[in-house]
């Protein structure tokens, strides 16, 4: 790929000037650089590897509360003025007189890369990739099917604004997941484990490879021989392994401020009320070294924060973009994210997080005579509306007589967020995380989440 230009060597405040010339309450230009490679084996090959790159500029208008927004890949003064130009036309009024710093502010993220992913050949990748299928299968010969997914990143984002703002920052991605499929004569079953982050691939040092096959072969195995659990209200505790599904589906998208601007968020108008039991805190944090949703600005130059969303079950805030953020007269949360240059920015969790509490985490299991034990969630949908969620379970167990018992299949979890919320009643003092691509609006973003191991009592929630 060319060098692509930056928007220090391109006429910047030249075309935000021509984007404010008839008004507006804030004029960007967003310079997005993406160079990325993916690899992926199934049934024992290699079936693809993709290098590539893609630069662009998006340019947004806010005008009275409304959004309009353009991008281009061409780089060119001329197509950059024309388009701030038509954009410009959507304002009535005066023009704004825009000023910006001479050059870029440099942000250094959270997270130091130590080992660059491009320092390592692709041989080494698939390499990696051969030993990871060897291996999942040595575990079993009912290991049917092994799939490694391996991708890794580098993005760099330039934020160039009105008012003041110039801000520039690398961020560096990677992620390796294996998911593995157990079969005999009664079926088939699934296992999946991931790892990565905002990190190089020192995030691969150790036994992370060999870890993920095993877990991820070893869930499988073990969902091949589990029964159903009979369903309705019982005692559920979620185990830190689980990652932060349950904050992410049962709370975060709720809490995001679009959402509850237009009226879509059980949550709306309740800051300052009860919507979690005393034990519980939560906390949007991009700030985290490493983490899959962590970044030193987000894609509106704004730095990244650690945002306390719940203070012991009391509402406290929501997560803000720029433009919901004038909409509620509140400072912006630093969560104004994008999939690419090619889309708006709008309020999105980073790694959304379940604070720990002080009880040991094998006390809380033993305090349940019976009921449902997660180990590992499934996918999870919401109705930010109501608050009305299903979790799928990936890994769960029976609990009988507070001890883990027997693998159970199939189960899933019903309930609604502030209700589930406010059953919580013992929370753990350890934290796991979990990596994913959260969904909305058809932008997919790269997030973390985390909980502690934690139990929901009284009067329960629904096991299916």
């Amino acid at each position: 790929m060319a060098v692509v230009p930056k928007l220090a060597d391109l006429p910047a405040q030249k075309i935000l000037r021509a984007l404010l010339s008839r008004g507006g309450e804030y004029g960007e230009l967003f310079r997005e650089e993406i160079r990325s490679q993916n690899l992926l084996l199934e049934d024992e090959r290699i079936e693809r590897v993709v290098s590539g790159a893609d630069a662009g500029i998006g340019i947004r208008l806010l005008f009275h509360g409304k959004t309009f927004y353009a991008y281009t890949n061409d780089f060119t003064e001329k197509t950059l003025l024309s388009l701030a130009g038509d954009l410009a036309r959507y304002a009535e009024g005066n023009g704004v007189e825009t000023e910006i710093p001479a050059s870029p502010k440099i942000v250094k993220g959270p997270t130091q890369v130590r080992v660059p992913p491009s320092s390592r050949g692709i041989r080494e990748k698939t390499d990696m990739a051969r030993e990871i299928d060897r291996l999942a299968r040595g575990i079993s010969p009912e290991i049917r099917q092994v799939r490694v997914t391996y991708s890794e990143s580098l993005r760099s984002i330039e934020i160039a604004a009105h008012p003041d703002t110039f801000t520039t920052e690398e961020q560096t991605y990677g992620v390796l997941a294996i998911q593995c499929v157990a079969g005999n004569d009664t079926g088939l079953t699934m296992g999946y484990e991931s790892a990565g982050g905002t990190q190089g691939l020192e995030f691969l040092e150790g036994d992370v490879p060999e870890r993920l096959a095993r877990v991820s072969a070893g869930r499988a195995l073990r969902a091949l021989r589990a029964a159903k659990l009979p369903g309705g209200r019982m005692p559920v505790v979620i185990s830190s392994e689980a990652g932060g599904t349950m904050v992410h589906e049962a709370i975060g998208h709720g809490l995001e401020a679009d959402l509850a601007l237009r009226g879509m968020s059980v949550y709306q108008g309740k800051i300052g009320q009860r919507i979690a039991s005393p034990l519980v805190s939560i906390a949007d944090d991009a700030t985290i070294p490493g983490k899959r949703g962590s970044f030193g600005i987000d894609d509106e130059g704004i730095p990244a924060k650690n945002n306390l969303l719940v203070e012991k079950g009391i509402l406290k805030g929501f997560l803000h973009d720029r433009l919901s953020s004038m909409r509620a007269g509140v400072p912006p949360t630093g969560n104004g994210r994008r999939e690419s240059y090619r889309r708006k920015p709008i309020p999105r969790m980073t790694n959304t997080v379940i604070l720990s509490g002080e009880t040991l985490p094998e006390e809380i299991l033993a305090g349940i005579p019976t009921g449902l034990f997660v180990v590992k969630m499934g996918g999870g949908q919401v109705n930010t509306v109501t608050g009305d969620f299903m979790f799928e379970v990936a890994e769960g167990y029976r609990i009988e007589n507070g001890k883990r018992g027997e693998p159970v299949r199939g189960a899933t979890i019903t309930g609604n967020g502030p209700e589930a919320l406010s059953m919580i009643d013992r929370v753990g003092s350890d934290l796991g995380f979990g990596i994913g691509t959260c969904g909305k609006d058809g932008q997919g973003v790269p997030v973390g989440d985390a909980q502690p191991t934690l139990s929901i009592g009284p009067p329960y929630i629904t096991v299916g």
